[in-house]
């Protein structure tokens, strides 16, 4: 978040004419400071509805944003789908998450990367956020999810009970563009009788289908901010 410096306004002295050569000339304020503003890398995920645009926290969460280059760069994400949408009734709705990526493809994943908590970059699992999917903290690959809502739940808790919420999961970015292709898929009919376990009732009946994910190099760094 970007840090603003006040200044006190300077203050004015009116001199006399007799005694206006000793008054000590003023001296300049000093220039605001400019907060710094943590690189980012603009990404496009293409979808049969439609583009998402994403800006990867590549300084803030350097582990994992390189992991999803390296999965674009590669192209493992073309042809994958997103293929969940865990819904939950509570907060400014729509809320909760879509999901999408490999799905364990063992043709398509990577070895796993260390775990970046919230606690360590400062992110959160706000609306639009991009955060990975994973087992143990430890264990994420290529699937990630897109938050619909306020979803802090999911960030680091350190104070918890168990290793795994402790933890918390990875967010490595947000929507800067396309969130109502987000909500269009997360809307998508779910079919009720796919998925296992908690997953059951929330796996779309017709995934939708990712075509390309790529990089864009931009100078527009200013509109790297999540979409509404």
């Amino acid at each position: 978040m970007p840090k603003f410096v006040l200044f006190a306004a300077p203050l004015l002295f009116i001199a006399h004419s007799a005694f206006a050569q000793d008054v000590p000339a003023e001296t300049p304020a000093p220039a605001p400071e400019t907060a710094h503003k943590p690189a980012t890398q603009r990404v496009i995920i293409e979808t049969t509805r439609g583009d998402i645009t994403l800006a990867l926290e590549t300084e803030r969460a350097p582990i994992t944003a390189a992991n999803f280059l390296r999965y674009a760069d590669e192209d493992r994400f073309d042809g994958t789908v997103f293929y969940r949408a865990m819904k939950v009734n509570w907060g400014d709705q729509p809320n909760g998450l879509l999901q999408g990526g490999t799905q364990n493809d063992p043709k398509r994943i990577l070895d796993p990367i260390e775990h970046e908590p919230t606690t360590d970059t400062g992110l959160s699992h706000t609306r639009g956020a991009i955060s990975m999917a994973r087992f143990a903290p430890g264990t994420a690959t290529g699937d990630f999810s897109i938050m619909l809502g306020e979803m802090t739940g999911l960030d680091a808790h350190p104070e918890a009970d168990n290793d795994d919420a402790k933890a918390g999961f990875a967010v490595f970015g947000h929507v800067v563009d396309g969130m109502d292709v987000v909500e269009n898929i997360f809307n998508s009919a779910i079919d009720p009788e796919k998925g296992e376990g908690f997953l059951k009732g929330q796996m779309l009946a017709e995934p939708v289908e990712i075509l390309d994910v790529h990089r864009v190099e931009t100078d527009e760094a200013d509109e790297d901010q999540p979409t509404p």
